[in-house]
């Protein structure tokens, strides 16, 4: 009898956009960004947490924009040159829903193997782990990778979402 032949499985590298919040660096999976836009006039909608700043026009459509910064816990961003707001799209039971991210500066996109994708630690982080959904060492730093639904709660997709109506 032969040797039963061993398969190698071939897990493909998953692109990711790196960007900076506070001098950190994040990544998030490239199928969830669907542009990259200059930071512009933002819309302030009343009575929402100091972490949604508020709502853009995008061609005709509302999106409600949250600062990650201060998602994280940290001061609200002031725009600076490079201050994008990353536009991701996210599967909600209702639908698509588009949401903007205020960052301090976007890198590049990146292609992170998920087998080196770290579990998130227990300590050491700036922001919540449960926001957290791996680590990837990329040069001389780690990349945090983040979870978007543990980001926006469930609380914070129903105020995203009153943002987007409310204007």
């Amino acid at each position: 009898m032969s040797q039963p032949q061993r398969i190698e499985t071939q897990v493909d590298a998953i692109q990711h956009l790196s960007f900076r919040v506070r001098e950190a660096g994040y990544a998030l999976p490239i199928a969830l960004v669907r542009e990259i836009i200059e930071y512009a006039e933002i819309t302030r909608v009343p009575m929402m947490p100091a972490y949604i700043h508020g709502v853009i026009n995008l061609r005709g459509n509302v999106v409600p924009v949250l600062d990650l910064a201060a998602r994280f816990g940290l001061s609200l961003t002031e725009p600076g040159k490079r201050t994008c707001i990353v536009i991701i799209e996210l599967a909600l039971a209702d639908g698509l829903q588009r949401i903007g991210l205020v960052v301090d500066e976007v890198d590049e996109v990146l292609e992170i193997d998920p087998r080196l994708v770290m579990p998130a630690p227990a300590f050491g982080t700036t922001i919540r782990s449960d926001f957290i959904a791996g680590m990837a060492q990329q040069a001389q730093e780690f990349l945090i990778i983040l979870n978007m639904l543990q980001v926006l709660s469930l609380d914070d997709i129903r105020h995203l979402s009153q943002a987007a109506k409310a204007h």
